[in-house]
């Protein structure tokens, strides 16, 4: 039996990577041959697994990060596990899940978008230069033995960034439960958009997602400006979520877009929808794109987005830059335009997630775990 600790600092039930983990509990259990334990601040509970719970004192994100990897460290070191699998940026562990990309990449691209001032402030707000330090020290410790990325790009960036040689990688898609995110979610449709007053036959893009900034939903609305026919529902918590709906105002968008806040089920939602938006700035592989694919929905999102290396254009949806409006507007027109190959378009979106399952992911890891041993 195989002792595995799995290291993330807490659970936020909006936020993709901490439900990626709960996935990967619960599936990783149910292989057998592995003894998983979790060491967290806070979490859900998960059956059969053991959670190992640490909440040193901290003010601030930076001494809040600090003092739990220094706290997850010495827990790890005394319990003596097989193999420790982190999921924040902590030197010494084994395995690093890279769920969150690298910082410096999305310092890198934040930038492109802040002016002057912004610039200056984010250079000098010290959790940025704790993080990269952090980042740098794990993919550079002795200990280190295998980063399990999200996609592709990710791998591409940390071996730009750190040289870490191929043998040291694994690609681990994100799983989904393609049986829960199915195209059978359409039966919602009509008394979703009788609930939200969309009208049957306008076509309607779904946003699922915290960290509007970042995600691009001022994006999103400003596609809809551009394109008069188009809705947009709006799933997910900001805590500046008064702003985007003003922005919407100002746009004239506010009639065709619906805020509708963070939502513990977001199925239904995917269901009302024809087709999913995420215009993210940085992105390595976020589940909500896999999540609608499954359900059906042809996706649009960045090519700063890891899931886009799942997305052909034309096909089950399209890829732009985020500095390029007008591909944007370009891919949505197409879509809008030929409504005869909206069929086809789901079905290729769905075809696209099917081989993403819980159980090929988890089977996936385990196989690593059993390399590494």
């Amino acid at each position: 039996m195989t002792r595995l600790a799995i290291v993330r600092q807490k659970y936020n039930p909006a936020g993709g990577a901490e439900r990626f983990v709960s996935r990967a509990l619960t599936a990783l259990r149910e292989q057998g041959g592995l003894e998983v334990s979790l060491i967290a601040r806070k979490w859900e509970q998960v059956d059969g697994i053991r959670a190992l719970l640490i909440s040193p004192f901290y003010l601030g994100s930076l001494w809040r990060d600090w003092s739990f990897a220094r706290a997850a460290r010495r827990l790890w070191t005394r319990e003596g596990f097989d193999l420790v699998q982190s999921h924040e940026r902590i030197p010494g562990c084994d395995i690093f899940r890279a769920g969150d990309g690298v910082h410096r990449r999305w310092l890198q691209l934040r930038r492109r978008h802040l002016s002057a001032w912004g610039r200056f402030a984010l250079w000098c707000n010290p959790y940025h230069h704790y993080v990269q330090r952090a980042e740098a020290a794990m993919f550079r410790h002795p200990r280190m033995r295998l980063v399990i990325c999200n996609s592709e790009m990710v791998k591409r960036e940390i071996q730009q960034d750190f040289g870490l040689p191929d043998e040291r990688f694994a690609v681990v898609y994100n799983g989904v439960d393609t049986s829960a995110f199915h195209p059978d979610l359409s039966r919602h449709r009509a008394a979703m958009r009788a609930q939200w007053h969309v009208s049957e036959a306008a076509p309607l893009l779904v946003y699922v997602g915290s960290g509007f900034e970042r995600k691009g939903v001022a994006r999103a609305l400003e596609q809809l400006r551009r394109l008069p026919e188009l809705h947009l529902v709006v799933v997910g918590h900001d805590k500046r979520a008064g702003r985007y709906q003003r922005l919407a105002e100002a746009l004239g968008v506010a009639q065709r877009v619906r805020f509708v806040g963070a939502q513990k089920d977001v199925k239904p939602f995917y269901g009302m929808a024809d087709a999913f938006i995420l215009p993210t700035l940085y992105d390595p592989f976020p589940n909500v794109c896999v999540e609608a694919m499954a359900a059906g929905l042809p996706v649009f999102t960045s090519d700063t987005c890891g899931a886009a290396e799942f997305v052909a254009d034309g096909v089950n949806g399209w890829v732009a830059s985020v500095a390029e409006p007008d591909k944007w507007q370009l891919g949505l027109q197409a879509w809008l335009a030929d409504r005869e190959r909206w069929p086809a378009w789901r079905a290729a979106a769905r075809e696209a997630a099917e081989p993403l399952t819980l159980s090929a992911m988890a089977a996936l890891m385990l196989r690593h775990y059993q390399a590494l041993l």
